[in-house]
């Protein structure tokens, strides 16, 4: 190469993953996307070379990893192949019969626990003996390698086309040493088990260094979770060679311990990890004077992240899937949590979902799904409805995507039969789940859930300007919710006519949240929730939500905390747990430690207690209507589209306080809690007094007294608002 190009931007493209260096620096760490867009084609990536490229002569190595099995996030393509082009002024370079080829024999199979049949990944054996050396340097000769066979130019069979990685390459902690770990270096005599503490549940790649004066020293790695979720999980072996050697296992493992299995005459000269995991950042938060809400919190943010990475999954251990029910409250809960990079892991899910539509027009999760198609009615009404699609567009503002995804939702609503008093048939489906647990009135779930999803679909319909499709699906829920209230209604709660069990909590809390319940129920569904607890954790977010949204702020919190308290309280966890685990022994070790769908409360305490919610979509408008309870302070931050923002609020017998961070190009209502308030002042300066506004102001304006707040709009700017309260 005679001339550096200021840009070299490659297309790679693999089943199932790669390992990328030139001129011996590591550019890309786990590269690929597990397959696919939809259940024939393939991602790709780009990568942008310049940094990395030299005058003269450059080698460019891979190391690719091909699954060969299928799983419940890989549709295996049935041949190992990989893409490699980048062409640029003054660079063509293309996979081609040029390029030297090898398999590099030391990776092999660990023998069993094999990981469960939902995992594609199996786990890595490298046996130091057959590793042919340093052959991704730039002095290493592969002349005597064979030379690679030309499968053909894509799209081509079986990988087809080729889709564009939506989605970050990992962030890379590089390698680093443990929070707690033995003073290296150590001999050890006799066979002994290292076992290394993470700052926190992390997903890494385990690394050591050792020394051995004999071949064939087997040492094994593993985390607390190989049988997470009481099914086997991945670990690592390493087989030694003589001498000094190091080693990385690139097959990516969680928990918040590794453990090393050291034979008799190992020398330990180091140990580390490297930790790798979707690129984003933790730019929200939360914070009050409520210990377990901090803490509760934090648990639900390094759960949620924990869940991310080709995509959303329910755990890290035993699925690594999309379960689309697990990927409504995780998608809710990044909103607050993390930066914007983080829409872009749920944009794709939702590609997803509508892409392996079937022909039918079912919808089916996890995808992409290589042993899986199996319809789950409710989790799929879920996905598409307010809290799935339109939930997305509401916080992002990303109409495209939204108008590209809207005919598959249309697809799947027309397929569920209509009764005539507008309800609809429960469809069996592929599996019909609702939630663990028991107590569940499937008839009346499924309906509230598709009352959620005609409301999603007629937002949806609005922001496209499909003003009769719109109108059609209100018509359908008006009738839906008149024939809830009127053969549904018991007069302290809901249940459907022929359910024989318990009054199902669940349930009441979907009537609430959809608005299908009005104001006046409030009363007896406050007292039904209060006394009915059958819902899992995954469920659990719409009851503390529905208890907040009818103004039973300490109710909810209440709740939370005898609900969750055994995940909270527990220190030996950074993160929640899939069941509950009081009072039922079985489920708990059926269930993994880390389950992002037990994370709702990080959502509800972001965008209820401290108020901050989207009011147009992509966030043109906001609101900030804090429901303090009897917590005397809490502040929230959140990235969006538009910027921070921020709420900040404090609450004593005399005076409620309210500090908001309004960003630039959005206005925001704030909503001040009239209960016992006398007069409202901004920055001490008075802007109202017993229900009138006292002057108004260029940033400010008065938008009166509703549901219980005072409200007024602002622009852009930081605004101190100070509510006296009546004194006895």
């Amino acid at each position: 190469m005679k001339k550096l190009p200021e840009k070299a931007w490659a297309k790679i493209a693999v089943d199932s993953k790669y390992w990328l260096w030139i001129n011996g620096k590591m550019v890309i760490f786990e590269g690929g996307l597990k397959r696919g867009p939809d259940p024939r084609n393939t991602y790709y990536d780009t990568v942008d070379l310049s940094a990395y490229l030299t005058k003269g002569n450059n080698t460019i190595a891979v190391l690719a990893w091909y699954f060969g099995k299928q799983g419940f996030s890989h549709v295996d393509s049935g041949k190992f192949g990989f893409l490699f082009e980048c062409i640029t002024p003054g660079i063509t370079l293309a996979t081609d019969a040029s390029w030297k080829v090898i398999r590099n024999e030391a990776y092999q199979t660990c023998p069993p626990p094999l990981p469960n049949f939902r995992l594609p990944e199996s786990s890595i054996r490298f046996d130091a003996a057959k590793d042919p050396g340093l052959w991704y340097t730039h002095n290493f000769s592969a002349q005597a390698w064979k030379n690679a066979t030309e499968l053909g130019r894509p799209p081509m069979a079986p990988w087809n086309r080729l889709v564009q990685r939506p989605i970050p390459q990992w962030k890379n902690s590089g390698l680093v040493s443990y929070l707690k770990a033995p003073a290296f270096p150590v001999q050890y005599d006799k066979d002994t088990v290292i076992t290394c503490t993470l700052p926190s549940n992390l997903q890494v790649t385990p690394y050591l260094k050792i020394e051995t004066r004999e071949e064939g020293k087997l040492i094994e790695i593993i985390t607390e979770n190989l049988m997470g979720g009481g099914e086997p999980n991945v670990y690592a072996q390493y087989v030694a060679g003589k001498g000094i050697q190091e080693y990385e296992s690139y097959g990516w493992m969680n928990g918040h311990t590794v453990t090393y299995k050291i034979p008799a005459g190992v020398k330990v000269l180091d140990l580390k990890y490297r930790e790798t995991g979707y690129d984003t950042e933790f730019a929200g938060s939360f914070t009050s004077s409520d210990d377990f809400l901090n803490r509760i919190w934090q648990k639900a943010r390094r759960t949620l992240y924990l869940t991310m990475r080709d995509n959303y999954m329910d755990c890290p251990d035993r699925e690594r899937a999309q379960w689309w029910g697990d990927e409504v409250n995780e998608g809710g809960e990044a909103f607050y949590a993390l930066d914007t990079k983080s829409h872009l892991l749920f944009k794709k899910g939702m590609y997803e979902l509508i892409n392996w539509q079937k022909p039918d027009s079912t919808l089916f999760s996890p995808i992409p799904a290589g042993n899986w198609n199996k319809e789950l009615p409710v989790q799929m009404l879920t996905s598409i409805g307010y809290y799935g699609f339109w939930n997305y567009y509401l916080n992002t503002g990303d109409l495209k995507t939204i108008s590209d995804l809207y005919p598959g939702v249309k697809k799947y609503l027309q397929i569920w039969k209509l009764k005539e008093n507008g309800t609809v048939e429960v469809r069996k489906g592929g599996w019909s789940w609702g939630d663990w647990g028991d107590n569940i009135d499937m008839d009346l779930l499924t309906n509230g859930f598709y009352y959620l999803a005609l409301q999603g679909a007629a937002n949806m319909a609005d922001a496209l300007s499909l003003k009769e499709e719109a109108f059609e699906y209100r018509q359908m829920m008006a009738k839906m919710k008149a024939t809830f209230n009127k053969e549904f209604w018991d007069g302290s709660a809901y249940r459907y006519p022929g359910y024989k069990g318990k009054t199902d909590d669940r349930s009441q809390a979907v009537a609430i949240v959809s608005g299908i319940a009005d104001p006046d129920q409030y009363p007896a569904l406050r007292e039904t929730l209060k006394k009915e607890e059958h819902a899992s954790p995954y469920m659990e977010k719409y009851v503390l939500e529905a208890l907040f949204k009818m103004g039973y702020a300490d109710d909810a919190v209440e709740r939370m905390k005898k609900r969750f308290a055994d995940m909270v309280n527990d220190l030996n966890y950074a993160t929640l747990f899939e069941v509950w685990r009081a009072g039922n022994v079985e489920s708990w070790l059926r269930g993994t430690t880390n389950h992002a769908w037990s994370g709702g409360a990080l959502t509800l305490l972001s965008q209820y207690m401290c108020g901050v919610e989207p009011a147009e979509p992509g966030y043109a408008s906001f609101r900030v209507f804090p429901n303090p309870g009897s917590v005397k302070n809490a502040s929230a931050g959140m990235q969006s589209v538009k910027g921070m923002i921020k709420s900040r609020f404090t609450n004593s017998e005399h005076l409620f306080t309210l500090e908001v961070t309004v960003p630039k190009a959005t206005t925001a209502v704030i909503g001040i809690p009239v209960e016992k308030v006398s007069a409202v002042r901004l920055n001490h300066r008075p802007v109202w007094k017993d229900g009138l506004a006292v002057r108004s102001r260029k940033a400010l304006k008065y938008q009166g007294v509703e549901k219980g707040r005072i409200l007024f709009r602002v622009a852009e700017g930081t605004y101190s608002f100070e509510a006296v309260k009546y004194k006895k």
